[in-house]
């Protein structure tokens, strides 16, 4: 067992200790229970309909000379983890739950850099890689060419690419209740969408309320919803039903 495995069991509603403890003793799956259920065993397959990100809290701002160079060498010092139903609103919020005092794919230091410095900075697996993407798309680069430079699944370079482009979307564009359901559904917060659009926040989240563009909140119950459950608990999304109440019902 090792962190990871705490951070898989609360992506899946699955208790990977507990269960790999009574195997240990003897326990079959088909003998274990499923906690959150209480209905189905543990040999079932968890059922997920949501998306899980994770990024590593990497020390950098506390050991200001350590090389931001990433490789096998273990550098992180912890790691968050969000959920929503889909990966451009779950890395917006992982980006957040980070406390670094960034919550977008924006990283004001990065306008400083050329485009050939950024195009260099590519190919350099570091801490703010995440970011250098998302600047060098916003600059005109392809998903092509970064995915030559980065090797990087052009599935989620695309991700990014969606990010950038409600970014300009947002710049660009009068804010409509149209425009900001998507923004939110993304995974935007109001301070961001009024800041890209030149807007006060206050009236993002004045408009966002009247138009009833709230929050709800889905379950993670390892079996998306296809049995009644005990145990379950909750992530917010933008992007589907209020699931609080199908419980209720």
């Amino acid at each position: 067992m090792s962190r990871s495995s705490a951070l898989a069991s609360k992506a899946t509603g699955y208790p990977i200790a507990k269960v790999a403890t009574k195997i240990a003793i003897g326990y079959t799956l088909d003998e274990i229970e499923n906690n959150i259920t209480k209905k189905t065993l543990a040999c079932f397959e968890p059922v997920l309909d949501y998306v899980i990100v994770k990024i590593p809290k990497w020390p950098f701002n506390k050991f200001i000379t350590a090389t931001k160079e990433l490789g096998t060498q273990m550098k992180a010092t912890g790691e968050v983890m969000a959920i929503d139903t889909n990966l451009e609103s779950a890395i917006m919020k992982a980006i957040r739950s980070l406390e670094e005092n960034i919550d977008s794919l924006l990283l004001p230091k990065l306008e400083e850099y050329s485009d050939s410095e950024l195009r260099e900075q590519l190919k350099h697996k570091d801490s703010e890689r995440l970011w250098i993407i998302a600047e060098n798309i916003r600059r005109g680069i392809t998903i092509d060419e970064i995915h030559n430079i980065t090797m990087i699944d052009k599935f989620f370079l695309n991700k990014i690419y969606n990010i950038v482009r409600m970014e300009e979307k947002l710049k660009q564009r009068e804010l409509t209740k149209e425009l900001l359901e998507k923004a939110k559904q993304l995974g935007f917060t109001d301070s961001t969408i009024a800041k890209l659009s030149d807007i006060s926040e206050k009236k993002v989240k004045k408009m966002r309320l009247d138009n009833k563009i709230t929050a709800n909140y889905k379950m993670v119950d390892t079996c998306a919803l296809e049995s009644d459950v005990q145990t379950p608990y909750y992530y917010s999304s933008y992007n589907t039903e209020n699931e609080v109440n199908l419980l209720r019902k």
